[in-house]
């Protein structure tokens, strides 16, 4: 009985200091709870909301959907990401029992006629977007904030389109921003356990911190801003550790730094590295990957289906030639182009060239050598094309395209013209991996056409089609920017192999081993290479200037049948009120220290202490999520912003509550003032919140956000038909709507 009691005692003393860390009495903690459950009950239905539609493929689950098929399919494939994220996709693939044979081609293909689980695929973000939401509010718990605060925090994320868009489709930022969210709860919490160091809870939130920071880094390379962030705050602890008014002794100070290298630094790492591991180990088979990497990586890959069609490519085979980005294939037909076009300007009037979707035996090109070469084509070598349905070569010269003026016309000429414009009709194979020693393989070998005396990239385009002139198929011409990753073409088959010909039976290959540290610097530096090229123009693309105001969005979805559409933007009054709140502190700021020169002591300690070290630690998150991409030349999207707006969500909550408590010292008061009570008593009389004024002034932006998002969910869930008249009501600022004629 005595037992029982001691043990009572130590739980309620437990229970007692656990509440003292957080600044909660025990009457409010009910509160809290109440706000939790509110607040993740209803992120649970924003983000699994009509989940199941469309059910098409969505914008860039074209990407994210097929990486999944391949590790199903256990296919090697390449992308600039690491494969955590997307490791987790596959996985909930592999338990739904799905094989990955839809692969996700593109935007608008049906879900249902392919058999795909398309719904478990989304739930896994819907999942982490609506965990996120408690998170942000236990974020603000832990840090001290009223429910109120706490509330309004969670609901600029839970009401915000972008954040729903995001986080309920097959796409990686929902793991992103619930991995940045948990490192931000797991350091604070591991902060809180400062007069305890070396604890089992100082260990575990260290560990937790680390753990999380190594998944967000493990999803995509921008979670090194994350790093930033949380090393930031490890930099103050151990600069301020290292006062020698603190009484420590230099040892005591490593201790603590070499806790911090092991678990955020050395741990993360070889997490990290573990799933690069498991990432190779799996894609165990050639694939459309292949291309990228070295002879010695493709050794170590065993065949797959994909490889019984890659054949080496002789010249004088007869083949058909496939853009990669829009799966259309190089066609001409019998018939010219207009003599002038819709703007005035004038053609050659010779044999159009195009590209089609459609299987056509007009699509047949015969590969030739110059200099009447035969055997194997290698990749950089210069070749002629021959039209099989029409008898005449590819040929490009500097005449304007249909579309571009800049772009040259791509034609085909007769035997007798071909043999006089030699030179134009001469095109080089340029390899996507720049190694061009290496036979040209059909499905496998992806390359640049480059034509050898004006030096443009043979290039189509989906976004606009030729009219009926040209049968409303896709515009090829000559492009000058030969760095675009749409130049890219691959040999999609070569037609009619003779059955004595050894290439029509498929032999498998020799698998070899390579080290797994090779293969992973191998990759590392042709992600990182690739990720750079990403500089070319790109209609969706934006500058990180208009990202904090939310001025144009992206395009997800259209259907233009039922004139539905889905529209990445973001809840535009809560997305400019956080703008308002990193002004307005940065204000805030300048007027504390220029009160202090001046020896006016205006915000107490403690307020001080709140300004500048937690909502100072949001406001340096912001700044490591938000600024480094001013200095990133590669291509940039608003989604980029979303782990910054998280985190200027938290800040915004906070500052709002500093800025209606009564944080001054008692020279600056104004003794006909009165602050109304605060429900916690416990509390220091300077640090009293209007209530009444905060809580009605919360009610109001909460109102707005509110109403926001529900006038903006048509555009978000994609379900709701809109008029042209209520399309043009939500064009705000510069967004570009469809159907809104």
């Amino acid at each position: 009985m005595i037992k029982s009691r001691k043990r009572s005692r130590k739980v309620s003393l437990n229970t007692e200091k656990e509440l003292k860390n957080s600044h909660i009495s025990l009457g409010d903690e009910r509160w809290y709870t109440v706000g939790l459950l509110l607040v993740t009950i209803t992120a649970f239905c924003t983000r699994f909301y009509a989940i199941n539609y469309p059910d098409e493929v969505v914008f860039d689950e074209v990407h994210f959907g097929k990486f999944a098929s391949y590790y199903l399919e256990r296919t090697y494939f390449f992308d600039l990401h690491p494969p955590f994220a997307k490791l987790l996709i596959a996985f909930v693939g592999f338990l739904a029992g799905y094989n990955g044979e839809f692969k996700f081609t593109t935007i608008g293909e049906s879900y249902i006629k392919n058999e795909v689980p398309y719904v478990v695929y989304r739930s896994l973000s819907a999942v982490q977007g609506s965990l996120t939401v408690p998170i942000v509010y236990l974020c603000l718990k832990e840090c001290g904030y009223t429910v109120l605060t706490c509330v309004f925090g969670a609901c600029i994320i839970l009401f915000d389109g972008a954040h729903v868009a995001e986080t309920r489709l097959i796409l990686l930022d929902a793991t992103l921003i619930f991995f940045v969210s948990l490192s931000i709860y797991s350091y604070i919490k591991f902060t809180k356990q400062r007069s305890e160091p070396f604890g089992q809870k100082w260990w575990k939130w260290l560990f937790f911190t680390g753990v999380s920071l190594s998944c967000v880094i493990s999803t995509k390379y921008v979670g090194v801003f994350t790093y930033l962030t949380i090393g930031c705050g490890v930099l103050f602890d151990l600069w301020s550790l290292l006062d020698y008014k603190k009484g420590h002794s230099l040892a005591y100070v490593g201790k603590h730094f070499a806790a911090r290298f092991f678990l955020l630094i050395l741990v993360p790492f070889l997490i990290y590295l573990n799933w690069f591991y498991v990432h190779f180990a799996i894609l165990s088979k050639s694939g459309p990957g292949d291309s990228f990497m070295s002879s010695e990586f493709q050794e170590t890959l065993g065949d797959s289906p994909l490889a019984a069609f890659a054949k080496e490519v002789h010249f004088n085979d007869i083949i058909t030639i496939k853009h990669k980005e829009t799966d259309a294939m190089l066609h001409s037909h019998l018939a010219n182009y207009p003599l002038r076009y819709e703007d005035g300007r004038v053609s050659s009037q010779g044999q159009q060239v195009t590209a089609y979707s459609g299987e056509d035996p007009n699509n047949n090109w015969q590969i030739i050598s110059p200099e009447g070469l035969t055997g194997v084509v290698t990749q950089g070598d210069v070749v002629r094309l021959r039209h099989v349905g029409t008898d005449g070569y590819l040929l490009t010269h500097d005449v304007a395209s249909p579309f571009y003026p800049t772009n040259e016309e791509f034609t085909v000429v007769g035997q007798e013209k071909a043999t006089q414009r030699w030179n134009e009709t001469l095109f080089r194979i340029d390899p996507y991996d720049k190694k061009k020693t290496r036979p040209l393989k059909s499905k496998a070998s992806f390359f640049k056409l480059i034509h050898v005396p004006t030096v443009v990239a043979m290039w189509t385009h989906n976004d606009q089609l030729l009219p009926d002139w040209g049968f409303n198929q896709q515009e090829v011409n000559g492009n000058k920017k030969l760095a675009d990753e749409s130049n890219l073409w691959v040999v999609d088959n070569i037609v009619d192999i003779a059955e004595d010909d050894p290439r029509k039976h498929y032999v498998p290959k020799e698998v070899k081993n390579l080290p797994f540290l090779t293969k992973w610097l191998e990759l590392q530096r042709l992600m990182f290479i690739q990720n750079n090229k990403l500089s070319s123009d790109h209609p969706f693309a934006s500058d990180p200037i208009s990202w904090p105001f939310s001025l144009s969005g992206v395009s997800f979805w259209t259907n233009n049948e039922s004139r539905k559409q889905i529209y990445f933007v973001g809840n535009i009054p809560g997305w400019w009120m956080e703008v308002a709140a990193l002004g307005s502190f940065l204000g805030l700021v300048f007027a504390d220290q220029f009160t202090r020169r001046r020896n006016s002591l205006v915000l107490t300690n403690s307020a001080r202490s709140r300004l500048y070290n937690n909502l100072g630690f949001f406001f340096v998150g912001w700044c490591c999520h938000y600024l480094p991409f001013f200095l990133m030349s590669r291509q940039k999207f608003l989604h980029h912003y979303l782990p910054a707006h998280l985190i200027a969500a938290m800040f915004t909550a906070g500052f709002l509550e500093f800025i209606f408590t009564d944080n001054r010292t008692e020279e600056f008061k104004d003794q006909k003032t009165s602050c109304e009570p605060n429900s916690n008593s416990s509390k220091p009389k300077e640090q009293l919140i209007l209530w009444l004024s905060f809580s009605s002034f919360v009610a109001l932006l909460l109102s707005i956000i509110v109403w926001t998002f529900f006038f903006f969910a048509p555009l978000t869930y994609g379900n709701t038909a809109l008029s042209a008249e209520e399309v043009q009501q939500r064009q705000w600022l510069d967004m570009k709507l469809q159907f809104a004629k």
